[in-house]
């Protein structure tokens, strides 16, 4: 992965789960690694399931359109986009339309808004945009309709981007993870019984760890993968096979 040294990548939820494992195997690639999260500073994530040492840092709601049209990394051109930021509500919250619009202001229409605004950057550095969908982008939750819809015109999107923005050089794939150890899906992991019923499901006998969908992201993100476009990579153990 010696090929990301010098290159410019941005993580959109790199502060912690997934975002910042992908985040840091760029960092250790050579990468310069730009993330965003939710909290005024770094420091604040202290403590949390993250590691931002070496990474700058930048505070943005992706579900805020006019923090998105604000956002200034300070860049020329970027090499890669990761799209890792995301939001959930349980307890069938999402059946409000008000909380129905907000998860999905988040999760695709922010989504679309920075794959538009890096857009010239990308084209510059002949670059590619990775989408972080699910499981769900293929299938129904029953408690959480806006996640589900949101994840799944992610899926929708990468295909539409995918054949956009190819004349531009832009490559655009999705990675689906599974259930995966994060801060989002505790509700799940930290419950023993739900956790050993999950992992019963899974060919592979346990749930993701973030590291497990991190290296595929590198890979869609490599010259590895030059000629892969509009494509989406599921990865959760073999659950839904």
């Amino acid at each position: 992965m010696s090929e990301f040294a010098g290159k410019t990548v941005l993580v959109t939820g790199g502060s912690t789960g997934i975002g910042n494992a992908a985040a840091r195997l760029f960092l250790a690639a050579g990468a310069r690694v730009i993330v965003t999260g939710t909290r005024a500073t770094a420091a604040d994530y202290a403590g949390s399931d993250g590691d931002l040492d070496g990474i700058e840092y930048h505070c943005l709601d992706q579900g805020d359109m006019a923090a998105v049209a604000a956002f200034d990394p300070d860049i020329d051109s970027l090499d890669v986009l990761v799209i890792a930021g995301a939001k959930v509500a349980y307890r069938r919250a999402e059946f409000q339309p008000d909380i129905f619009a907000d998860v999905l202001a988040t999760n695709l229409t922010g989504p679309m808004q920075l794959a538009m605004k890096f857009r010239p950057h990308l084209a510059a550095a002949k670059g590619n945009i990775i989408f972080i969908g699910s499981v769900a982008s293929f299938r129904g939750t029953i408690g959480q309709p806006a996640y589900s819809a949101s994840k799944g015109g992610l899926l929708t999107l990468t295909r539409s981007l995918a054949q956009a923005l190819g004349g531009e050089g832009i490559r655009v794939n999705l990675v689906a993870p599974g259930l995966v150890r994060s801060k989002m899906t505790a509700i799940t992991w930290q419950h023993p019984d739900r956790l050993a019923a999950t992992e019963r499901q899974v060919p592979l006998g346990r749930i993701g760890e973030p590291d497990d969908i991190a290296r595929p992201i590198l890979f869609l993100a490599s010259d590895a993968a030059r000629y892969v476009t509009g494509t989406s990579l599921v990865i959760d153990g073999g659950l839904s096979a």
